[in-house]
């Protein structure tokens, strides 16, 4: 890699670690985690950097990420941990506004599956359609769709004051 190289990737992670921060603690739910799924990810990034002739890099960082994270639910799976006294405490009312909506969704987003929380997070905080979702997460559209619906359903469970939840199609 040569010294342009260097300084574009350099530039590239330097602009775009946080974004790409927030993304990974919304597919992980673990600050720490996401730490490790971007790590992860930059690593099997940027030896191909040089050769990446993608007109979006962080694009391509992301497909590299939610794949990723796919290969850990399914490495993970059978030795999940599961809290026996999770330390979730009830969200109290902010005078900041939205606040305590977003940490009753972000504690609502742990208590779903991987596979439906990474739907959730492609489908809505990215905003991608269910196609792009559906290559990216190397499934069928039909089991987006079936993901997204019963996600939505689990947060509206879990959110009644959320009545702002709906399906986008």
């Amino acid at each position: 890699m040569d010294e342009d190289e260097r300084a574009r990737l350099a530039e590239f992670v330097g602009s775009r670690t946080p974004a790409l921060m927030r993304v990974a603690y919304l597919l992980t739910g673990d600050r720490n985690a996401a730490e490790d799924l971007l790590q992860s990810a930059l690593a099997r990034t940027i030896p191909k950097w040089g050769t990446i002739r993608h007109a979006d890099p962080e694009g391509y960082l992301r497909v590299v990420m939610y794949r990723e994270q796919i290969s850990w639910w399914r490495r993970f799976r059978r030795w999940r941990e599961t809290p026996l006294n999770p330390a979730d405490e009830p969200v109290r009312a902010d005078p900041s506004g939205g606040s305590d909506l977003r940490l009753a969704m972000r504690a609502a987003l742990r208590h779903l599956p991987p596979a439906q929380r990474a739907v959730v997070v492609l489908r809505y905080y990215e905003d991608l359609p269910e196609a792009r979702v559906a290559e990216l997460l190397g499934c069928s559209v039909g089991t987006v769709r079936s993901r997204t619906h019963r996600a939505v359903g689990r947060l509206r469970a879990l959110l009644p004051e959320a009545e702002m939840l709906e399906v986008r199609r």
